[in-house]
């Protein structure tokens, strides 16, 4: 039997191709901003000569007027990627036993793993959370991690998340992560939990500034919670956590407002198009529905890790293969939602297999 890794996708899991097409990275499809770019490109100098702010203090208030002024600097943690909070989170409360619903991002798990923690799975139900088996599997857990809208599925579940939230014990802490809903259709504040920060005491909301705003390389996630969790957790946190050019990067990135809107706009657009061609032209894949800039590819008996090798064989396009996803086995791949010329590449090398 073959251990079980947690592996990404990414240019660099595909070593031995020049991987000209990326729908394996589930990022922003308009990459990172123009805006950014150019302040980076004038700032590199001093901020390659100084140490950077080991508390991101200029961040973190860019992040209190992004939400609104929602919340509070002493209510933000900032890490080197969404990941490095994961590896907190888990370091600060959850050592014993975690729950954790699967399919979902592999991370949570290898966290945990690490600490040493007991980790109990959870299918989901119709590809969603379901808050009812999560609360009964819960009961003397230390943490749950949920990811919404999930990953690797794309689909939002917000009822069954505040269902959740609302009957949880307070000592149970729960890491919400919403690293792609700020890439959802119809994304309001609203549609995001930070507002029921205050409620509740044993919430971490996570998101990823490489998703929304497509800063992979630079590596910038932050979370918020109370401002107690955020104490304890910044006991795990390094110095100069976060280089320079990420704190830039993020601050400038989220002052532009429109990079993110016509993002938004992009994958509405694309994903319906996509659907609906992946249902005309092909008889041998189908979707599962999604809520953001990314979807399952049902192979219908194809393997998975065949099928990817293959379309970057042929094409040199890397698609996300999901048999590394507990709980998908080798029946699916994932891909991103790119531009129209981008995905058309696609769809005519599934057509040639189909």
């Amino acid at each position: 039997m073959v251990a079980w890794t947690c592996s990404h996708g990414g240019i660099y899991s595909a070593r031995s191709y020049a991987v000209r097409i990326d729908f394996s990275s589930n990022v922003n499809p308009l990459g990172i901003s123009r805006k950014v770019l150019t302040k980076l490109q004038k700032d590199l100098p001093r901020l390659s000569l100084n140490y950077p702010d080991p508390e991101s203090l200029d961040l973190k208030k860019s992040l209190v007027h992004y939400m609104n002024e929602r919340i509070s600097c002493d209510q933000i943690s900032v890490g080197n990627g969404a990941t490095e909070i994961i590896d907190i989170f888990a370091k600060t409360f959850g050592k014993k036993e975690v729950v954790i619903p699967s399919p979902t991002f592999c991370e949570y798990e290898l966290a945990s793993r690490r600490v040493g923690a007991r980790v109990k799975f959870l299918p989901l139900l119709n590809w969603e959370i379901n808050a009812d088996s999560i609360l009964e599997c819960a009961k003397k857990a230390n943490a749950i991690y949920l990811c919404n809208p999930n990953n690797p599925t794309g689909i939002l579940s917000n009822r069954e998340v505040k269902k959740i939230l609302e009957r949880c014990n307070d000592s149970t802490k729960i890491l919400l992560d919403e690293s792609f809903i700020e890439l959802t259709e119809d994304f309001k504040d609203q549609l995001s939990l930070v507002e029921k920060i205050n409620e509740f005491p044993n919430l971490v909301i996570l998101r990823s500034l490489t998703k929304s705003h497509g800063l992979a390389g630079l590596r910038i996630g932050y979370c918020i919670s109370h401002s107690k969790l955020t104490r304890k957790m910044s006991r795990h946190r390094i110095s100069w956590n976060v280089n320079g050019l990420a704190q830039l990067a993020g601050i400038v990135a989220l002052g532009d407002n429109t990079h993110l809107t016509k993002a938004r706009k992009i994958i509405s657009r694309e994903r319906k198009f996509m659907f609906a061609e992946i249902l005309r032209r092909l008889k041998s894949f189908s979707t599962i529905r999604s809520d953001v800039n990314f979807y399952l590819l049902d192979l219908h008996g194809r393997n998975s890790i065949k099928l990817r090798d293959y379309i970057l064989r042929k094409s040199r396009i890397l698609v996300r293969d999901c048999s590394t996803f507990r709980g998908l086995g080798r029946n699916f791949i994932r891909v991103a939602v790119k531009n129209r010329n981008q995905n058309l590449e696609l769809l005519r090398i599934l057509e040639s297999i189909d």
